[in-house]
């Protein structure tokens, strides 16, 4: 892994940008990434309600 790559999995953990808990959350207590979570949450808001029925329906990247 690239010192940046590293960088960049580090820092969304350190940020509190809007939507980061919820970013948080997700990868926290579902299969998805930081990477799917945070486009789950771009494109569907932060109600940690929907965006769980959501990543319920979705497979982990690998």
């Amino acid at each position: 892994m690239a010192n940046t790559e590293r960088n960049a999995n580090i820092d969304w953990l350190n940020s509190h940008k809007a939507g980061d808990d919820e970013i948080r959350y997700l990868t926290e207590h579902t299969d998805l990434s930081p990477n799917q979570a945070r486009d789950l949450v771009e494109k569907h808001g932060t109600d940690r309600e929907t965006l769980l029925k959501i990543a319920k329906t979705m497979k982990a990247e690998g």
